[in-house]
């Protein structure tokens, strides 16, 4: 009787877990996200960080020295906001537009400018938006000469600064990226480095002045005031967009060092060489909607990011 018991209980257990295999089957395996493609550019010089992880994303020509037109002043606010942190400078002070100062600023033909005149009291605050908003030449100028008397010695200055930060392939002849015969240089590696530092070591300033959209100073001849919107080309168009400065000269082509902020994640990016403003919105668009797309892809996956991006993803 007690053998029968135990056939009969082996019976009804083999029995049951015939009946309900499922319930007994290990969880199937999460599928991975597909592997997303990596990034391809014909862009000379491109690079992407993740500022908050440190990864770079993307980099290619990136420790190529190049003049930076006027992404120059990124280094020139830098310096001016670093004198404002050190209670060296008020944002409060006012500087007068020296008359030599106007005559050589607005005597170049297709300078960005602000449109100072001569003789006029404007304060920092207001020529740093200036500086950025509108690419003033002349607001660079009037800020350098204001603070250490000439462009050459601030330009000094901002050595001192880049090589204190770490900017070991910069070298700045002027504050506002104006050609000067090869003496500015770059590299986009160094330009990360300064707008990481910026906006880590300025969060408020970084908020306060990279993002206006528009900038309102001077009057047209005809007694109209002077409105003149934000060169950022990604600023209104891209989710997040909110720095940082572009460039263009004959030498430099069409420039760009911009950064977005989405979902808590910040990426900032150099594209360099581009041969029109079209190109230069593209690419940069471009690449930060791959370069948030492989941040999420990676967060889907529950990966590193650096498998997310590719082992392709740093190119010659």
């Amino acid at each position: 009787m007690q053998r029968g018991g135990r056939v009969r209980g082996a019976i009804a257990l083999l029995t049951l877990t015939v009946s309900f295999p499922a319930a007994w089957a290990a969880d199937p395996p999460p599928k991975s996200a597909p592997a997303r493609a990596p990034y391809s550019t014909e862009a000379p010089i491109v690079m992407l960080k993740d500022l908050d992880s440190g990864e770079i994303l993307f980099a290619r020509g990136s420790d190529k020295r190049f003049a930076p037109a006027s992404m120059t002043k990124v280094m020139t606010a830098y310096v001016v906001l670093d004198l404002i942190k050190k209670s060296q400078l008020s944002r409060d002070k006012l500087f007068i537009v020296e008359e030599a100062t106007w005559k050589k600023w607005s005597a170049r033909s297709r300078s960005s400018s602000m449109f100072l005149r001569a003789g006029e009291k404007i304060s920092v605050d207001d020529l740093l938006k200036g500086l950025i908003t509108v690419s003033g030449n002349d607001a660079a100028a009037v800020l350098a000469v204001g603070i250490d008397g000439s462009e050459e010695a601030f330009s000094k200055r901002m050595n001192a600064v880049a090589s204190r930060i770490g900017m070991a392939s910069s070298n700045f002849g002027t504050p506002s990226g104006w050609p000067d015969g090869g003496a500015t240089k770059v590299s986009a590696g160094d330009l990360i480095l300064l707008a990481d530092r910026l906006i880590r070591d300025h969060p408020a300033a970084y908020a306060r002045y990279f993002s206006i959209p528009k900038l309102q100073h001077g009057v047209s001849p005809d007694g109209k005031p002077i409105v003149q919107a934000n060169r950022n080309p990604i600023l209104g168009r891209f989710v997040g967009a909110d720095g940082l400065k572009t460039g263009h000269t004959s030498e430099a082509g069409y420039c760009f060092l911009g950064s977005a902020k989405r979902d808590g994640r910040r990426l900032i990016m150099v594209v360099a060489g581009m041969a029109s403003e079209k190109a230069r919105r593209d690419e940069a668009e471009r690449l930060m909607n791959w370069g948030f797309g492989t941040a999420m892809a990676s967060a889907d996956t529950g990966k590193d990011k650096r498998l997310a991006a590719g082992t392709s993803g740093a190119a010659p």
